[in-house]
């Protein structure tokens, strides 16, 4: 039977699980694969097909040293992004995103007169929760570490007086483009003018890079707003098109992930894994 990108990201989650319990050490390919009750073989295959490269491999990036390393060797300068024209209207991955924003009016009125609708994909990270307006893709969460229900809340209550009809077969081109990093999206983004210049700084990080809160915050105009940038950077209700899970602290430290730190983890492994074996243009 086929695996599903749903159970991939379950495998993932316990391999993050076995790897944390080894402090950091490297385990090998058949211990690894008896922690995950299959055969070494099996488990290769399903890593290699998911990420693109052996276990061996991957396991590097999924350490809790990554962070560091990423900000060592893959530190992103975002002037410098801006300059080579990596923004909101031009290439991200392999995906096209066109984006457009509310109106601060609009946003004031917490959704009213809107018609926001949604469906349940599955995605690398597992299950996603998708809603969207007529102008494209409002909303993004995985609901592997939070929960399903927990993940329609938060959505919903971003945009509280808003009319929500589920309709997958509105979103699903959307939404096929968006989860398969492959094709053209459209975003339409919800939020505040502070918020919604934190999420454009974002769309300059490129995919297997990071950047860091203060970085963000002197990229906007605002080198002080450090605590206002994290808070805006949680408060992105498009997680992944988004890239939320690439703003690190200055230490290192992953800092915080609104849908769950090992889901924040197993992107930035998966796509430094991707980057480094050529499989997303840097």
């Amino acid at each position: 039977m086929e695996q599903t990108e749903t159970y991939h990201y379950q495998v993932m989650r316990r391999a993050i699980e076995a790897i944390d319990a080894a402090s950091d050490a490297p385990i090998s390919l058949a211990d690894l694969a008896a922690e995950m009750n299959m055969s070494p073989a099996h488990f290769q295959r399903l890593f290699s097909s998911w990420v693109g490269v052996s276990p061996k491999r991957y396991q590097q990036y999924l350490t809790l040293s990554h962070a560091k390393t990423l900000l060592r060797d893959r530190f992103t300068t975002l002037e410098t992004a801006h300059a080579v024209g990596l923004s909101g209207s031009g290439r991200l991955h392999d995906l096209f995103v066109k984006w457009e924003a509310m109106s601060p009016g609009d946003y004031a009125r917490d959704g009213a007169d809107l018609t926001v609708f949604w469906g349940w994909f599955e995605s690398p990270f597992g299950p996603a929760l998708i809603m969207g307006t007529t102008r494209g893709i409002c909303g993004l969460a995985f609901a592997a570490e939070a929960g399903a229900e927990p993940a329609m809340a938060d959505l919903k209550g971003r945009w509280p007086k808003a009319r929500f009809v589920e309709d997958p077969s509105f979103l699903r081109d959307w939404a096929t483009a968006a989860l398969g990093m492959h094709g053209e999206t459209k975003l339409h983004m919800i939020g505040a003018p502070f918020q919604l210049k934190v999420w454009e700084a974002l769309l300059t990080i490129p995919s297997g890079h990071v950047t860091t809160y203060s970085e963000i915050a002197s990229a906007i105009g605002n080198p002080k707003a450090v605590r206002a940038v994290g808070t805006a950077v949680g408060r992105n209700p498009v997680s992944w098109l988004i890239p939320c899970h690439r703003a690190l602290r200055k230490s290192g430290a992953l800092g915080g992930y609104h849908w769950g730190l090992p889901v924040k983890r197993a992107m930035l492994a998966w796509e430094s894994a991707r980057a480094d074996a050529g499989i997303i243009p840097q």
